[in-house]
């Protein structure tokens, strides 16, 4: 069992539990396997195809780290495979929220009178914000990650982090005041159908598991966290969220399996159409089929608005009105 006492010249501060890197790279690699097989099943690579992704990514995360569970002394060798092993593991959360955020926007392109804002600006808001986290987060890691940094580094890497915990749960925050003022609407309109309540139950739980690692993070890098790993007293004083391994694999290790076997089980590939130009009619129970605009923005500009998530180089055609949908009858109200 873990005692909490570091180890000198350790990269972890403690000796690495060696079991646990093995359950979490099998799980995630059985995780990513199922995500892939939705995807084309469902065919909804471009919904969900951060999943798989994200669960390759952490599969590789934690390969490394079994590794770094038999070398976890202070190498050349050992510190590269720690430092990736870590980023490999911090930059998935944020892929994670910006998947979630992109089901939103799909949800909103289904029954569009109901969102709060327009559905094209989810993705493009959200993705921006999360490029900055995604940006501030690796830096971050790779400055506080490594212990032969200088203090000055360790601290501007914890607190690039730090900001970028912070806005993350700002984004969350906010996200979840959007998905439910939407689903209230939805609600109050007496749309009840599960291609809108079943994505959206999911990601109620999605993001509150993002949000308590989020928590859990931001709490690690608010104590003692600078690593001297030749000073045993100054390893004896660090935050205990350092110095016991078991606060990463509940906090980081098992929220982020759980999230990603949520979306295995309640896929949005099962519920939302493919085609985001299929919506709900306002009788909450007919599926229409808009008109798709003509893309004729040079390849350049296509390029820069995927790689921007949309906020530049936009697609006006692409956002323009629905149509109207006088034919079909508003869901009657039950009491």
């Amino acid at each position: 069992m873990e005692d909490g006492q570091p180890i000198l010249g350790s990269l972890y501060v403690y000796a690495p539990n060696k079991v646990a890197p093995v359950f979490f790279t099998v799980a995630f690699a059985l995780s990513a396997v199922g995500h892939i097989a939705q995807c084309h099943h469902y065919k909804s690579f471009k919904l969900i195809g951060l999943h798989p992704f994200c669960a390759v990514v952490f599969t590789a995360g934690y390969a490394l780290r079994e590794y770094g569970a038999f070398n976890y002394l202070y190498s050349n060798q050992n510190l590269l495979i720690y430092v990736v092993s870590q980023v490999f593991i911090y930059i998935c959360p944020p892929l994670l929220e910006l998947a979630n955020y992109h089901v939103l926007g799909r949800i909103f392109y289904y029954v569009p009178y109901m969102a709060p804002l327009p559905p094209g600006r989810v993705l493009s808001i959200f993705g921006a914000l999360m490029a900055l986290v995604e940006a501030l987060n690796a830096l971050g890691v790779a400055l506080a990650a490594k212990p032969t940094s200088s203090q000055s580094q360790q601290t501007l890497g914890r607190n690039l982090i730090i900001a970028a915990l912070a806005i993350q749960l700002v984004v969350i925050v906010i996200f979840v005041l959007l998905a439910a003022l939407f689903h209230r609407r939805c609600a109050k309109a007496n749309i009840h159908t599960k291609a809108v309540s079943t994505p959206l139950i999911t990601l109620y739980m999605s993001m509150s598991l993002i949000l308590i690692r989020c928590i859990y993070r931001l709490v690690e890098h608010l104590g003692n966290t600078t690593v001297d790993i030749d000073d045993l007293e100054a390893l004896k004083a660090l935050s205990p969220i350092l110095r016991y391994e078991w606060f990463f694999y509940v906090f980081e290790a098992t929220l982020m399996l759980v999230n990603s076997l949520l979306w295995n089980v309640w896929s949005p590939g099962r519920y939302l159409p493919k085609d985001y130009h299929i919506y709900l009619a306002r009788d909450g129970r007919t599926e229409i089929e808009g008109e798709e605009q003509s893309d004729d923005r040079p390849l350049l500009a296509k390029a820069g608005s995927v790689l921007t998530f949309g906020f530049l180089f936009r697609n006006k055609k692409e956002h323009g009105a629905f149509q109207e949908l006088h034919g079909y009858p508003v869901a009657d109200h039950q009491a």
